[in-house]
């Protein structure tokens, strides 16, 4: 399968433009564009609550292909473009971009992006965290409560940004595996999670 992602932030944009050109370049190589993904959302959003990663990341499978006009389609920030780079090296599905000429594929070179991909966007979590636990430091130091109060529970939790999507994925039988794997956890916290917003496994 081919794929046309064209993407705009916000909804008075048009992607016409960016569908014509899409067009243009298959056309130039001999390409059939099997099916097009096309929103209109800000690329701060993460992949999962667009269609980029409810429809796109779910559907390709080994040796498609995704062709964007630009690699800043699929993101607005370096980490996430990395891990959506990553998710689709990693499955052996091919990214082309037609303004900055990415082909990306099943060859050595990809799979050493891949996996630098992955090591910068690990280093990037890294940093995020050390950032928060030297804010924590700081906030204790100046007196300031943080955490929870004795005995409460925490009524948040890493994923429930996401309830509504897991829900709606479990119920249409997804399993949970390929979901903990979109969502960036492990099994065993995402089948807590569902634990606790669904009641039973």
């Amino acid at each position: 399968m081919v794929y046309g992602y064209i993407r705009v932030s916000t909804a008075h944009q048009n992607l016409e433009n960016q569908q014509l050109e899409i067009e243009r370049f298959a056309a130039q190589n001999g390409i059939h564009i099997d099916k097009w993904i096309e929103e209109k959302i800000s690329g701060t959003k993460k992949p999962e609550l667009r269609k980029l990663g409810k429809i796109l990341m779910n559907q390709c499978k080994e040796g498609d292909l995704v062709i964007s006009t630009e690699i800043s389609r699929f993101g607005r920030s370096l980490i996430m473009i990395m891990n959506i780079l990553q998710y689709f090296l990693e499955r052996n599905i091919k990214v082309w971009t037609i303004k900055d000429n990415y082909r990306l594929g099943n060859d050595i070179q990809s799979k050493v992006l891949a996996f630098a991909f992955g090591l910068s966007a690990e280093i990037e979590r890294q940093l995020i965290s050390e950032r928060t636990k030297q804010g924590l430091v700081r906030a204790k130091a100046e007196g300031k409560k943080v955490g929870r109060r004795p005995g409460q529970k925490s009524t948040y939790y890493k994923l429930s940004r996401f309830d509504d999507y897991i829900k709606e994925e479990f119920l249409k039988g997804r399993s949970k595996s390929s979901l903990a794997a979109e969502l960036g956890v492990a099994p065993a916290t995402l089948r807590r999670h569902i634990k606790r917003i669904c009641c039973e496994l």
